[in-house]
């Protein structure tokens, strides 16, 4: 469920009085992911991928667990419920010619039991309250114009931006 909208940053967590992290919120704790995560994180990782449609060869998940873990080009961070991992999300800065930095929320994903609970509003605002604190000037993100579940959050969060993504495959 990759964000959709384009750019556009989400409102400051805790508006509401409530905030990932907090004991009493519906989303539970939000934050990065430990090695302890690693089997939980691979099993919500590949429900993502086939909620899409795709299949990644093994290989591909041991590269991004190892780069979220080194946590220097890509990032991740996960949203605990009772304890369990329900809810995980990667990211990544990039370079920006008209300004700050910006932030690419590449994957967001919740466990469909957790749905409904903040979860994914709680990962959206964790990964803007992250880049905010490392003066990116906006998160971005996409997703499928058919994801109608995805979409009511993301347009809860932000205006759609007008902008159309384009994919030259190499």
């Amino acid at each position: 469920m990759t964000g959709s909208g384009g750019p556009g940053a989400p409102g400051a967590p805790g508006a509401s009085g409530e905030g990932p992290g907090r004991p009493d919120h519906p989303a539970g704790e939000v934050g990065p992911l430990t090695d302890a995560d690693h089997d939980r994180w691979e099993a919500l990782f590949r429900d993502y991928i086939a909620f899409y449609g795709r299949e990644l060869p093994q290989a591909a998940y041991d590269r991004a667990w190892r780069e979220f873990r080194s946590d220097t080009v890509l990032h991740a961070l996960g949203a605990r419920v009772d304890g369990e991992l329900v809810g995980i999300t990667h990211f990544l800065v990039h370079a920006n010619t008209s300004g700050p930095d910006v932030c690419y929320l590449q994957d967001l994903f919740t466990s469909p039991e957790a749905r409904g609970r903040g979860v994914g509003r709680a990962l959206v605002e964790a990964v803007a309250e992250w880049a905010r604190a490392r003066g990116c000037g906006r998160v971005y993100w996409q997703t499928a114009e058919d994801n109608a579940v995805a979409r009511r959050l993301y347009d809860s969060l932000v205006p759609f931006s007008g902008f159309v993504v384009y994919r030259l495959p190499l």
